[in-house]
């Protein structure tokens, strides 16, 4: 990046400042979130960051401020994140309890989906997973899979779910809060490709619980998942629902018949043939 670029970036991140008049803190927080998108080159990613952007952009997140413009420093601040020394600043700078609270019900749906895109990409950070588990953000999460909420609301609910239940004590939490009933919904016909899918990957890792096997089954997740074996489903989806089914029957001789009586026999031999995919045959296998 040139160095008048430099200077250009560090006059905008003066204006996001709390002196700053609010439409000129608009303005600049609209251009930075616009330069946050090129995440191809680095180097503007870098200098955001470096000219102090990501204190004042937390700052900003707080309830002082408009919808809009929370809206557009969770942006900001999820964009900046796809350099990884940027997840530890961020959290540091105390984004994750704002976010939190952004979460909740008396947010607007842009300002949920906004922060819910920013917690999925600082939980991608094990540590930092755990650090967003213990402010509450779990239960809210869970609470924007339900029908209230827009397409896409949910879509990154889930993958902020996806990505914290990569951790056994989040998976706990999550089933606590009552995910598996809204993720078992969520892998019907109905649902976008993207949703089933990450809705398959949640319900993968709570399945590795005998508990969770039995709950996963009791909430007639199996039926949904011998129908995204079918031809009517992308390859990735039919990988999902054989690793999700290979993770129920393992030594659960009740789910083994469940998912046999499901039909889901055929599909799963279909699935090892010649055409599958390497990682399908031994999800198949295993089931």
């Amino acid at each position: 990046m040139p160095p008048l670029a430099r200077r250009d970036v560090r006059s905008l991140v003066r204006k996001l400042g709390a002196h700053a008049r609010p439409a000129q803190q608009r303005q600049a927080l609209n251009t930075i979130t616009g330069l946050s998108f090129c995440g191809e080159d680095r180097d503007i990613l870098v200098a955001i960051a470096t000219a102090g952007a990501i204190p004042p952009l937390v700052r900003l997140l707080g309830p002082s401020s408009s919808a809009d413009v929370r809206g557009g420093a969770a942006v900001a601040l999820a964009n900046l994140t796809v350099i990884a020394e940027n997840i530890v600043t961020i959290t540091a700078a105390g984004a994750i309890s704002p976010l939190v609270v952004m979460l909740g019900t008396s947010s607007a749906a842009q300002v949920q989906q906004s922060a819910a895109g920013a917690l999925a990409r600082l939980a991608k950070n094990a540590e930092i997973a755990v650090t967003i588990a213990a402010a509450g953000a779990i239960p809210q999460l869970v609470l924007l899979l339900g029908t209230t909420s827009t397409a896409e609301t949910q879509r990154t609910a889930l993958g902020a779910l996806m990505n914290l239940a990569s951790n056994a004590d989040n998976q706990v939490t999550i089933v606590a809060a009552g995910a598996i009933p809204r993720l078992v919904l969520m892998l019907g016909r109905g649902s976008p490709a993207e949703v089933q899918q990450n809705s398959g990957i949640i319900l993968h890792s709570l399945a590795l619980t005998a508990d969770n096997q039995v709950a996963i089954a009791a909430a007639s997740a199996i039926p949904s998942l011998v129908l995204m074996l079918g031809p009517g489903s992308s390859a990735l989806a039919q990988e999902i629902a054989a690793l999700v089914l290979a993770a129920l029957a393992f030594s659960n001789a009740d789910n083994r018949v469940a998912i046999a009586a499901a039909g889901a026999i055929p599909p799963l031999v279909q699935l090892t043939g010649p055409g599958c995919g390497a990682d399908t045959i031994p999800m198949a296998a295993a089931s």
